[in-house]
């Protein structure tokens, strides 16, 4: 018997939510993390909603990891369709911040979230996601790159281009960045699921 009877529920239980946390960020309107500028610059310029171009902007991602040839797993899949159609659920029931405690309220949940969501994911170990695969891609098809000097460069890259489309860059951006590291470690050894046997694959892990 294998451990996938664990991995895939934590897989799906991961995403649905991190959607949250991607909707609870949205709504508290004090600044997202780099690519969900992006995603909701994308949105308001094209009137798509949210999740919707979370999930179709992963599907150019994902074409690029042919050239790195890098392979999707699972979760690679799983990620592409899950998040983007949860964090439109998900704002569809929120109630918006209006005051200040509330948004800020809404922040702190969801980079906590989104960093419970985040070692639930990747403990899972079925796949990077479209953007973290894309990222890892490179540094392997370029070795000379840091995945730091990689991430960083598609991050500010990503987020250049949000902010001058209209999303939302502030304070929680900054928090964002300096807490989902620490975070991430801190979860990951939780949800980390150790094969039961030596796999003849090797799988990626990796964020969305």
């Amino acid at each position: 018997m294998t451990d996938l009877g664990k991995r895939v529920p934590q897989l799906f239980l991961g995403l649905v939510l991190y959607g949250i946390s991607m909707a609870l960020m949205v709504e508290s309107d004090l600044g997202l993390n780099p690519w969900d500028v992006f995603h909701q610059g994308v949105s308001r310029v094209t009137g798509l909603s949210f999740g919707v171009v979370v999930l179709l902007t992963g599907v150019p991602v994902l074409l690029l990891w042919i050239p790195l040839r890098q392979k999707p797993g699972f979760g690679t899949i799983a990620n592409l369709v899950v998040i983007g159609l949860v964090a439109d659920a998900a704002l569809a029931v929120l109630s918006p911040g209006h005051h200040l405690p509330a948004r800020i309220g809404y922040l702190v949940a969801g980079v906590l979230l989104n960093g419970v969501a985040t070692g639930m994911y990747i403990g899972a170990r079925l796949g990077p996601g479209p953007r973290d695969g894309l990222m890892t891609g490179i540094v392997r098809r370029f070795p000379r790159l840091s995945i730091r000097l990689v991430r960083t460069g598609i991050e500010l890259g990503v987020l250049a281009i949000g902010f001058l489309l209209g999303g939302t860059f502030g304070v929680g951006t900054v928090v964002y960045a300096v807490t989902i590291g620490p975070l991430a470690q801190f979860f990951l050894p939780m949800f980390t699921i150790r094969p039961a046997a030596p796999e003849p694959v090797a799988v990626q892990d990796g964020l969305r």
